[in-house]
């Protein structure tokens, strides 16, 4: 799924993929150590997930987007997902969604496909 990810980010023209994790624990890690313009989390991972990890970077830094890729979207996710300021999310069926949701929170707008 990373690899997955990162080609289909790295195919935008004015997009860098700069580093990824294999877990929440790393993710949060490599954040303390290097900020990004924007961070894509899957929900579902191992030692922390998603939604845990997000909650560390954003009480870090409660300006950086995060896009969650997840299989178990529901609105009960969502939510969960808005109260601690993750500001989109894309169900891992659609993944081709993921460049859009990146797209929109870097403007600072929310993305919550369904």
């Amino acid at each position: 799924m990373r690899r997955t990810l990162r080609h289909l980010l790295e195919t935008q023209d004015d997009w860098k993929v700069y580093d990824e994790a294999s877990d929440g624990r790393e993710a949060v890690a490599k954040f303390d150590k290097e900020k990004f313009d924007v961070i894509v989390l899957d929900f579902q991972m191992p030692g922390m997930n998603g939604l845990d990890a997000a909650k560390e970077i954003t009480s870090r830094s409660p300006s950086t987007p995060i896009l969650m890729v997840t299989l178990h979207h529901s609105p009960q996710l969502a939510e969960a997902a808005r109260k601690i300021g993750i500001r989109g999310i894309c169900p891992k069926a659609d993944i081709k969604c993921v460049v859009e949701g990146v797209s929109t929170i870097l403007d600072n707008k929310s993305y919550f496909k369904n």
